[in-house]
């Protein structure tokens, strides 16, 4: 069982910047893949990034390549994401994910508002 906890949200311009930080419980942290994903209000949910294990491969869904990075701190079972350069299209709940084999775990989610 993992417990995901997101924080780092809230309202900011376009053209800012956020990070989003996603704590996890348990001592298997560094066997999940981790990722990110958003929900606008009336919209699917949707992948935004992910991360291997090791961190060693990352993956980004082409709306956000260049302007979000995703990294893990395996010291702080932490998982962030970078956010620069926001728009009004990145407004929605952020989720954090951890994955392994065909198991998954939620977060609760972090709001994005951007404003123009």
């Amino acid at each position: 069982q993992v417990q995901l906890v997101e924080s780092g949200g809230g309202l900011v311009q376009a053209g800012g910047s956020l990070r989003l930080s996603c704590a996890a419980s348990g001592r298997t942290f560094s066997s999940y893949v981790m990722g990110w994903f958003r929900q606008a209000p009336g919209k699917e949910r949707e992948f935004v990034a992910a991360i291997s294990w090791n961190g060693g491969a990352t993956y980004y869904a082409d709306s956000v390549k260049g302007r979000f990075t995703i990294s893990r701190d395996g010291s702080r079972n932490t998982v962030f994401l970078h956010m620069n350069n926001l728009g009004p299209d990145d407004t929605a709940m952020y989720y954090c994910r951890a994955a392994i084999l065909s198991r998954s775990f939620w977060g609760q989610g972090t709001q994005v508002t951007v404003s123009s």
